[in-house]
């Protein structure tokens, strides 16, 4: 059976795998449901994840209060990521089946914000049209993915046939679309707001009509891995309170570097670490 705690309407909901991230001879949680619901969660937001994974992953204790809708499969989305340069280089050791909209509880369909951020293309698109009166984000990466025979995860172009109408906010990185315009420039026509992010070359977003830059805050990098994830899950979150998106990619910048100070989950920010770096970096803003 499928594990499911506090069922009451959802502040922020993500859908999508949780994956098993390995190396050194051990795992650590991750994926986007990990880093974005963690990073909601910390921002105070009644979360909860539908995702797909094993009986051995106790994601209870994984991911503390943050409701849960498990789907069991016999395997976990398990990755190795290793960065080369800058750039992650990323292998794909298993695949939990897709998720479908009848994983998603009915109660759960009236979640204020809604972000789908599949690993490698597991949430269909179109399961956005159950979220007809959220704030509907999506985590791009996980359509832009395929797997060699061999488990290396390269990208793939996007389809042109897929459409994000209905969306409110697409985020994904650059080493996602390396340079490849012709995705955003499909999205820049159906959603209001896409943003690019960057690394340590901060983030470009576009909205009403213009790209705007914001650079990256200050910070120490130990683990990159999930930082775009976080930062869509704040900027969602900010923009949902303050309708700015000049305040959200501040908000968002600030956690996404904060969240990379350590390996895994251990640096998600809480509202308090957020604000502060924002108070000590007031130049840091969108251009």
């Amino acid at each position: 059976m499928a594990s499911v705690r506090d069922m009451d309407v959802p502040d922020f909901l993500v859908v999508g795998h949780v994956a098993k991230d390995v190396g050194d001879g051990s795992w650590r949680l991750g994926g986007t449901v990990a880093y974005a619901a963690i990073q909601a969660e910390r921002l105070g937001l009644r979360t909860a994840v539908v995702t797909r994974a094993s009986t051995e992953m106790d994601l209870e204790q994984l991911l503390p209060n943050v409701s849960v809708h498990c789907v069991p499969s016999e395997s976990t989305t398990t990755f190795e990521n290793r960065y080369e340069n800058g750039r992650r280089v990323q292998h794909a050791f298993a695949q939990a089946p897709p998720i479908g909209p009848e994983h998603v509880p009915e109660e759960w369909r009236e979640a204020r914000m809604v972000l789908l951020g599949p690993l490698l293309g597991e949430v269909p698109i179109e399961l956005g049209r159950l979220f007809g009166r959220s704030l509907l984000g999506f985590c791009a990466q996980g359509w832009l993915r395929d797997v060699r025979s061999d488990g290396l995860v390269v990208r793939r172009s996007w389809s042109r046939s897929a459409s994000l109408r209905g969306g409110h906010v697409v985020v994904v990185s650059e080493d996602d679309i390396e340079g490849d315009g012709d995705a955003v420039d499909l999205w820049m026509q159906e959603v209001p707001l896409v943003v690019v992010t960057g690394g340590k070359g901060g983030a470009r977003l576009h909205a009403d009509g213009r790209w705007r830059r914001i650079a990256a805050f200050p910070h120490e990098e130990v683990d990159p891995t999930g930082a775009g994830d976080v930062f869509a899950a704040a900027f969602m979150i900010s923009y949902s309170g303050a309708g700015d998106v000049g305040v959200a990619a501040r908000f968002a910048g600030a956690a996404a570097a904060l969240s990379v100070g350590a390996a895994g989950t251990a640096r998600v920010a809480t509202r308090e670490a957020i604000e502060e770096m924002l108070a000590d970096y007031p130049e840091v803003k969108l251009r």
